[in-house]
């Protein structure tokens, strides 16, 4: 099984040219929003309901850091704290507007996956999901990692 270390390095070797990173900078953020709140649509049985944060969103993003601890625990934490941001604006987010919110979402999703593929072509590699899915989950660790070195917090 792979650390978290590995994980980013066989993501980076896809991820080089400057204008697939930047791309990546705006669209994964957003379509890891898009997928949590997809995700938050998705109705949860009233009998289990004992907080408005219970949901299947919250269950998902659960399960994701039990992932990325093996990030060790900085990255681990960002990857918390963004959860949990990302969380509370899907839920200040659908109870300000009355679009149902996984039509702002997949609408969202799609643009930021265009911006994706993109990228990947100007890159001239295929995006590193069709090798494993889990790779999915390492696109927002990956863009930790970068700040993270960037400003000196990890070597």
């Amino acid at each position: 099984m792979k650390n978290g270390l590995e994980w980013i390095a066989e993501y980076s070797e896809s991820h080089r040219n400057p204008t697939n990173k930047l791309l990546h900078w705006i669209c994964v953020p957003a379509i890891m929003w898009t997928v949590i709140a997809l995700i938050w649509s998705i109705p949860f049985p009233q009998d289990w309901q004992i907080h408005p944060w219970l949901n299947w969103a919250s269950l998902f993003m659960a399960v994701a850091m039990v992932f990325y601890v093996s990030f060790g625990w900085k990255i681990f934490s960002a990857m918390l704290l963004m959860a949990i941001v990302m969380l509370w604006f899907t839920e200040w987010l659908a109870a300000s507007v009355s679009i149902p919110i996984w039509q702002i979402a997949l609408a969202v999703f799609v643009i930021a996956w265009v911006g994706q593929f993109i990228g990947h072509h100007i890159e001239g590699k295929k995006p590193s999901f069709f090798k494993d899915v889990q790779f999915l989950l390492v696109g927002p660790a990956w863009e930790v990692n970068y700040f993270f070195r960037k400003i000196g917090f990890i070597k």
